[in-house]
């Protein structure tokens, strides 16, 4: 083939193989001008450095020596205070009283050798299992003639009832425990040269006659009641109603009313309708499942004129009505 012709076909790679050429050459030349500006000066290499002609500093013990003195002798921080490094003086030791340290509590080791509460005397007791409901009727020499119905917490003559229990009351003055006991033992009789035959005592559950005759039952569930008998019961409450037990029944976790025990024909709840195991639920709408609206029936007994009492007998609703008169 023609050189002519063979240089038409291959006309490209001639100008590839020329434009390689080219970059070579010119790669070449920046490589040996880059070369020379980084080749160091002679005459520079032979100035030492600045770090060898600086002489080294030596350290001393005393350019090192560090003291906090400036700053405790001035206490920046605090200008009431004044310097830190102030010597204390000794004073005087005194006794310090804290005013704020609570009164003594009462001494609880041995409640049943308390000392008798003066001027306190229990009227009746309604003990329970659960302490917030056991109440009992006291009475003050303070005020004669007045009975009140308290629990545990309630105050009575300058005295916080502590526990109400079985047969007694325990009450505290500050730190000082005392008893209320309501069965006393009877004082030993005076000894006589011909002793006579005691009387038969009535009926310790026995209601007196003149209590009983003021109570006419007028229906299967109704009763009239005289104003004084309702007196006489808030004032002899001790001596009417000593064998009353009440427990606090309760369904699904809540309080419905109380249960009654230990009523007999012949005891006051009997004659005013009551049977034994009767749920008292309500008085007068007030329900019987707090204390604290126990307490308020209670208050309200004087001024009635009606009284409605819902119970619970036998699983049956039913109600018993009082009129007084």
């Amino acid at each position: 083939m023609p050189l002519d012709q063979l240089l038409k076909r291959h006309f490209w790679a001639v100008i590839v193989g020329l434009v390689a050429l080219a970059a070579f050459l010119d790669a070449q030349g920046i490589m040996h001008l880059v070369g020379a500006r980084l080749v160091p000066d002679d005459a520079q290499l032979a100035v030492p450095s600045l770090a060898a002609r600086t002489p080294t500093a030596q350290p001393s013990a005393a350019s090192h020596a560090t003291s906090a003195g400036a700053i405790l002798d001035r206490n920046p921080f605090d200008s009431v205070t004044g310097p830190l490094n102030a010597v204390p003086v000794p004073v005087a030791s005194q006794e310090v009283v804290d005013t704020t340290a609570p009164p003594m509590a009462p001494d609880l080791s041995d409640p049943f050798g308390a000392p008798a509460c003066d001027g306190i005397q229990v009227l009746i007791i309604t003990a329970s299992a659960d302490p917030e409901w056991s109440f009992a009727a006291l009475s003050s020499t303070a005020e004669k003639g007045k009975s009140y119905l308290r629990r545990r917490g309630g105050e009575i003559g300058g005295k916080t009832v502590r526990f109400v229990g079985w047969d007694r009351v325990w009450l505290t003055s500050g730190s000082q425990l005392c008893q209320a006991q309501m069965f006393k033992p009877p004082a030993p009789p005076a000894p006589s040269a011909a002793p006579s035959a005691a009387p038969a005592a009535p009926s310790p559950n026995a209601v007196a006659d003149d209590i009983k005759n003021g109570i006419k039952k007028v229906g299967p569930n109704e009763f009239n009641v005289d104003r004084s008998v309702i007196d006489k019961i808030l004032e002899n409450q001790a001596d009417l109603m000593r064998q009353a037990r009440i427990v606090p029944e309760q369904e699904n976790g809540k309080t419905v009313g109380i249960r009654l025990f230990g009523i007999k024909a012949d005891t006051l709840l009997g004659v005013l309708g009551m049977q034994n195991g009767d749920r008292l639920e309500k008085i007068n709408g007030f329900e019987m499942a707090s204390p604290e609206t126990a307490l308020e029936a209670y208050a309200r007994l004087r001024t009635a004129d009606h009284l409605t009492v819902s119970i619970n007998r036998n699983g049956q609703p039913a109600n018993i009505d009082f009129n007084i008169k």
